[in-house]
């Protein structure tokens, strides 16, 4: 079939096979390009087929030499709908890592499940032994607890509503939001399905299973921004749970003797999470503006490069008052953040192209599914059924 892009509000319906293994190319090439790090051998990727995920299972691997299991929560192609990007990312993620002579193998289902925890351990202990790394990069909008019901995370202020500008990236028109509080159960159930709860259960699988490598190192992502998106984020619903995910790697690392639990805080970027917060499309589409012009850009292959390269695995990691690894340190240069405030100040429907990188959203929006790549025929038919070699 032709696939072209089809969206439904903040993602994409659709994906492109080639595109998607073109992308999955390019990360590889970048880390191949770059020093590499004395790290991580064998390595568990939760939620590994995109965004932060599936660049931390490329640096993983590319950086570290790693063997890399991968668990996914995606789908192949039915009929006349495409499979998901995460599906075609993982895919070429496995036949690139095929090709190098790189051990890499996939389990697609719901990481939060007893079952999935139970079958990871399992191809763990035919296949690898132990792991000696965990990235728990799960991004989810819902999940399906232990006695069967279901709880979803919402985006939402805490306490009282915020008002701020925000941008139709379809009529590229600027406007005002309020988004509204928070109930105390949706608190509750968005730190259900965010915060460390699961992490721990992955941690305490792993450990009791005696799948956990002696000395093993796992993290977990998050983000803190500026003050504009502080309400939405960081004293909003999810930065409860974040707040939850950070207590959560304090708690596993008293746990655990040995294991060392860490969160990373991340640079803003196009993600279909972070597509869908109110006001904060808008602050990304400035702030590549300002991080581009000033040469300092970075998407998620080169933020993962540098976590594993100059953090995760630096003779002396680099970690802030609070324990936290930063590798968000160039998007919260106060010269950066200042630039970003005066456009957010100014920025209107008459000054927009400006103000923002608009091209530079939709571009990274777009690529998330393999669209927009120079050198791919988008006019040309392609099988849109592509199988990951390891699941069959």
């Amino acid at each position: 079939m032709i696939i072209e892009p089809k969206t439904r509000g903040f993602i994409c319906t659709t994906a492109h096979p080639s595109g998607c293994a073109e992308a999955v190319r390019e990360q590889i090439d970048y880390v191949k390009s770059q020093p590499k790090t004395e790290g991580t051998k064998k390595a568990l990727i939760l939620g590994a087929s995109t965004g932060y995920g599936l660049a931390s299972r490329i640096a993983a691997a590319y950086s570290c030499g790693a063997a890399t299991l991968g668990v996914i929560f995606d789908k192949p192609a039915s009929g006349s709908r495409t499979a998901s990007a995460g599906w075609y990312n993982t895919a070429a993620f496995e036949r690139f890592a095929a090709a190098d002579g790189l051990y890499a193998k996939t389990l697609n289902g719901d990481a939060f499940s007893k079952e999935m925890k139970e079958q990871v351990v399992e191809l763990i202990k035919r296949d690898l032994g132990q792991v000696d790394l965990v990235v728990y990069s799960l991004a989810s909008p819902r999940r399906t607890l232990a006695n069967n019901t279901t709880v979803s995370s919402v985006l939402k202020t805490v306490g009282a509503p915020y008002t701020n500008k925000t941008i139709d990236l379809k009529t590229n028109k600027i406007s005002e939001i309020t988004v509204e509080p928070a109930t105390e159960q949706e608190i509750a159930d968005t730190i259900a399905v965010m915060g460390g709860e699961d992490w721990e259960d992955w941690v305490a699988a792993l450990s009791g299973a005696g799948v956990l490598a002696p000395g093993a190192v796992t993290v977990a992502y998050s983000y803190i921004g500026p003050e504009v998106t502080h309400p939405m984020y960081l004293n909003g619903s999810i930065g409860m749970a974040k707040k939850h995910l950070f207590e959560t790697s304090l708690k596993i690392s008293k746990m655990y003797p040995g294991v060392k639990a860490y969160i990373s805080v991340n640079k803003a970027l196009v993600t279909q999470s972070s597509a869908a917060i109110p006001i904060v499309p808008l602050y990304i589409s400035i702030l590549y503006k300002v991080m581009k012009e000033k040469g300092l850009h970075e998407g998620c292959i080169e933020q993962m490069t540098r976590l594993f390269h100059d953090r995760l695995y630096a003779s002396n990691i680099l970690l802030d008052s609070e324990g936290r690894i930063r590798v968000d340190d160039y998007e919260m240069k106060p010269d950066i953040q200042s630039a970003v405030s005066v456009l957010w100040e100014k920025v209107s429907d008459l000054t927009l192209e400006d103000c923002c990188d608009i091209e530079g959203y939709w571009d990274d929006f777009f690529r998330m599914f393999g669209f927009r790549y120079d050198g791919i025929d988008y006019a040309k038919d392609v099988d849109a059924n592509v199988s990951i070699p390891s699941i069959v």
